[in-house]
């Protein structure tokens, strides 16, 4: 998948989990500081991930630190799918 419709990807799910559009434009936002993301939706968007973008991480891979903004998330994934 090429790198930009990936990370428009990543942003429309995280749009659609958080109900906020705000994560298209301030990637740098916390999501979970903001309560735009709570533990439960963290897990939605690792199932998204895997069924939208075909990159499979499992909750017990990852560090909520390490994508709590859009911007983190999308580094992780791209990095991730760069192993792959």
């Amino acid at each position: 998948m090429e790198e930009n419709i990936l990370e428009e990807n990543i942003l429309k799910i995280l749009a659609d989990l958080c109900d906020d559009d705000i994560v298209m434009t301030d990637k740098n936002i916390d999501l979970f500081e903001t309560d735009l993301l709570d533990s439960l939706d963290f897990v939605e968007v690792l199932i998204r991930l895997e069924e939208e973008c075909d990159c499979s991480v499992s909750p017990s891979e990852i560090e909520r630190s390490d994508v709590n903004t859009p911007q983190k998330l999308v580094d992780f994934v791209k990095a991730r799918k760069t192993e792959e």
